[in-house]
């Protein structure tokens, strides 16, 4: 009868993932000669309240095993082993490490927020894929996650063993962001070791497949999320994307400084925003005045890789779902993405 048993308990979700028999849970089960059941049900103390319902379910399933006697079910909580007070040596530092599966990581940065560096991220990706590269976007804005938005994107990864999570798909592209796994309207109030844990698990626990480059669309500063990619996974070099005005080169010259102290390479900085062309009159104008990042760039000793304009198209395209590089691939607007893609393979980093 004890294979009867463990067979239905077998039936059973884990709410961790798979059933209670395969993930260890059940333990010391036992089938006395009148049938009386008895076992154990080892949870994690931390979700003991979720367990209770699995314990009342696992208590009738067996009940109506035919043949069993009284059933018994114990849940308890394992307790973590005691502290090892022997002197240990001091872990030796291992530094970033390549990404099972991805050839190059590319960091998509700015100073500060508004200055457009997600709508680079989606169309630069979209442009590498157009090229024939295989592309992966990991959306690391935790705070503010629109890369689904942009990349035309809905409904939760799936988590087929309740480890490893796979990635959506869309315009060629391998996309996951927190954005997928919360509500439009539900704010992520996180501190610094939640947002670390959070781009650890997506860097290493995601699915990505193969890919030639994987783009992380940061979130604009200079902090956790930033210092955690750089001294966790081998970054091949960041991209900074700043608009011309002052008070945006500003921050954008501290997130140099910030990659240069991590020791990631800067493969160059994009001007976004960079003009205005009137739709009605063609006038041109500089709505945050023109040629700072250029400036900047050959100051710094850093490529210009591109300079952007401040265009209707581009951010209706981004709201709709299909970047500009997709939905008007033969347009000025998206040459200029298509520009940075072919710079980035000639280099070797994508």
């Amino acid at each position: 009868m004890r294979e009867a048993v463990l067979a239905v308990l077998k039936t059973i979700a884990d709410p961790a993932g798979g059933d209670i028999v395969s993930s260890g849970a059940v333990r010391a089960l036992t089938v006395s000669a009148e049938g009386a059941v008895r076992f154990v049900l080892d949870v994690p103390a931390s979700r003991a309240e979720a367990y209770k319902a699995v314990k009342a379910e696992a208590e009738a399933r067996v009940a109506e095993v035919e043949g069993a006697g009284p059933v018994s079910v114990v849940m308890t909580a394992a307790t973590p082993p005691p502290p090892d007070l022997k002197p240990q040596r001091p872990a030796e530092p291992t530094g970033p490490q390549k990404i099972p599966g991805i050839d190059h990581i590319i960091a998509i940065a700015s100073g500060k927020g508004g200055v457009g560096k997600s709508t680079v991220s989606s169309n630069l990706a979209c442009a590498l894929a157009q090229q024939g590269r295989r592309v992966g976007l990991l959306d690391a804005d935790v705070y503010g996650p629109s890369q689904p938005r942009m990349l035309g994107v809905s409904g939760r990864p799936a988590s087929p063993d309740g480890k490893t999570i796979l990635p959506l798909r869309n315009h060629g592209v391998t996309m996951m962001s927190l954005g997928l796994m919360t509500n439009d309207d539900q704010a992520v109030v996180w501190r610094g070791p939640m947002l670390m844990g959070a781009l650890q698990q997506m860097l290493t626990q995601v699915q990505w497949g193969a890919l030639d480059v994987l783009l992380v669309d940061l979130p604009p500063g200079t902090g956790d999320v930033q210092m955690t990619l750089a001294q966790k996974a081998h970054v091949d070099g960041a991209i900074v994307v700043s608009t011309p005005q002052d008070v945006a080169l500003l921050d954008a010259r501290k997130g140099i400084d910030m990659f240069n102290q991590l020791k990631v390479p800067i493969l160059g900085m994009i001007e976004n925003m960079s003009t205005h062309i009137c739709s009605n009159c063609g006038h041109e104008e500089h709505v945050f005045g023109h040629g700072g990042v250029a400036a900047e760039a050959e100051k710094l000793g850093v490529p210009l890789l591109a300079e952007i304009p401040l265009d209707l198209q581009i951010r209706l395209a981004s709201d709709g779902g299909a970047p500009i590089v997709v939905s008007s691939p033969d347009s000025a607007q998206a040459a200029a993405f298509s520009t940075v893609a072919a710079a980035l393979v000639d280099q070797g980093v994508a």
